[in-house]
């Protein structure tokens, strides 16, 4: 049994800053379960494309407003609290954050430590 706090992993190697998000790794690929679980916090004015060519991505928000822009298609989908995406296709996405976004993220296979 795993059991963690985000106050166990602020500060500490699993949390990952970076211009625009903070990402808070809870569950990583040391943890042998084969998935990954994050809390990413987007900053507020903020565009992020983002591309995962090697892993699957569900995200959750649950606070914030802003868009999803699949650059594949072209395609734009409003994010609001109780939103979910999932990138099954390993699509080519940018975050547009109104506001701040937080969500929290599932990814397979699991993410290692240290990684961005």
């Amino acid at each position: 049994m795993i059991v963690r706090t985000i106050r166990d992993i602020t500060g500490t190697d699993r949390q990952v800053d970076t211009d625009h998000w903070i990402s808070k790794r809870i569950v990583l690929s040391d943890d042998d379960v084969g998935f990954s679980y994050h809390e990413t916090t987007v900053a507020a004015g903020t565009e992020t494309p983002l591309h995962y060519p090697d892993y699957i991505e569900a995200v959750w928000l649950i606070e914030g407003h802003g868009h999803l822009i699949d650059r594949d298609s072209e395609t734009a989908h409003t994010l609001a609290p109780g939103t979910m995406y999932l990138l099954d296709g390993h699509e080519r996405h940018t975050i547009i954050a109104d506001t701040r976004l937080r969500m929290y993220c599932v990814f397979a296979p699991a993410v290692p430590p240290g990684s961005d």
